[in-house]
């Protein structure tokens, strides 16, 4: 049967090309995976140069609007928990601990960070290209939309804090804790002599 199934001779020579140039897309985003600090200082050179192109020509604020918004709700998935106890308490999978007594169980979050970085990103590159097109610089009074976006990220944040606060999670690993324990006592007793 031709025809049928993922058989690659009854695809045009265009379909092969765009399958090994996606191939290739997808093998090197595989590999800056690791390289969390690297992706994130080329994503904020990537938006350096977005706001550089905004200032230089005046313009596009609604498409910056957008972008913000769209990053805050980015940043909203990055900050919340898979499993929101909130809305799920009688769940089967992973949930918070709310109590002193329960098992710890680690925090995974709804948006991961690559997927947080890749989005960001790719909603930077977008916003670039879109203030080639003049179509898409519509007039409007920017300082408006400038404070409308602060007070909106002021009262996300404010509401994410306090359910953060309420559950009793905190969305960042800063590593393994490091307790003092009696060695800052014997280093102590040593001065003293």
């Amino acid at each position: 049967m031709e025809g049928v199934g993922g058989d690659s001779m009854a695809s045009s020579p265009v379909q092969q090309r765009a399958n090994e140039a996606w191939r290739l897309y997808q093998y090197y985003l595989d590999k800056t995976t690791p390289h969390a600090v690297n992706r994130w200082i080329g994503t904020l050179v990537m938006a350096v140069i977005y706001f550089l192109r905004v200032y230089y020509v005046q313009g596009f604020y609604i498409i910056s609007y957008a972008l913000g918004i769209y990053v805050l709700n980015l940043l909203i998935g990055f900050l919340s928990p898979l499993v929101d106890p909130e809305l799920d308490a009688s769940s089967d999978g992973p949930t918070l601990p709310t109590k002193g007594s329960d098992e710890f169980r680690p925090f995974i979050r709804r948006l991961p960070e690559f997927k947080f970085w890749y989005s960001m990103t790719k909603a930077f590159f977008i916003a670039f290209v879109m203030t080639f097109f003049s179509f898409f610089d519509i007039p409007v009074f920017w300082p408006i939309l400038l404070f409308y976006w602060i007070v909106l990220f002021f009262l996300t944040m404010r509401r994410q804090i306090a359910h953060m606060m309420k559950y009793k999670y905190i969305p960042f690993s800063l590593g393994k804790q490091k307790y003092g324990g009696k060695k800052g006592s014997s280093s102590n007793n040593s001065r003293a002599d």
